[in-house]
């Protein structure tokens, strides 16, 4: 299965023992955006608002191509600034398209309590409980 890892830029530090894992069972893992720069982000909010903003649109886009040429998105939705199972706003959209196009969505963790939970259920996810043999 082709698998494409999202999450918030503060986990990828997590990433590379889950890729590895699935990569061990046979998935093809297509990294986070920005995943080799995670720096990338404040380097155009350096530059202004409206550079920053072109920036975010254009990532939004990419997601939708790479999402488009995987089977899944898993995400990695962990504690966050006291948040717990944590999932952004880039990371949420990024869900809505998957779900859009069919593709499965895993999550590592629980659904994050907050005003977007019934939304995230509706994109049925399957909660992985960071079991990552569930994903097939």
């Amino acid at each position: 299965m082709k698998i494409f890892t999202i999450c918030s830029k503060a986990f990828y530090g997590n990433i590379p023992p889950i890729k590895s894992v699935l990569e061990d069972a046979g998935h093809i893992v297509a990294l986070s955006n920005c995943y080799d720069d995670p720096g990338t982000e404040a380097r155009y909010l350096e530059m202004g608002e409206s550079e920053h903003a072109r920036w975010k649109a254009g990532m939004l886009r990419h997601s939708q191509d790479v999402i488009s040429e995987n089977d899944a998105v898993l995400v990695l939705n962990f504690d966050k600034n006291g948040q717990q199972n944590y999932i952004g706003g880039a990371t949420f959209l990024e869900m809505y398209v998957a779900c859009r196009m069919g593709k499965k969505i895993y999550l590592y963790n629980d659904i994050p309590s907050g005003m977007l939970t019934d939304e995230i259920k509706g994109f049925e996810p399957v909660i992985i409980r960071q079991n990552l043999e569930l994903i097939n």
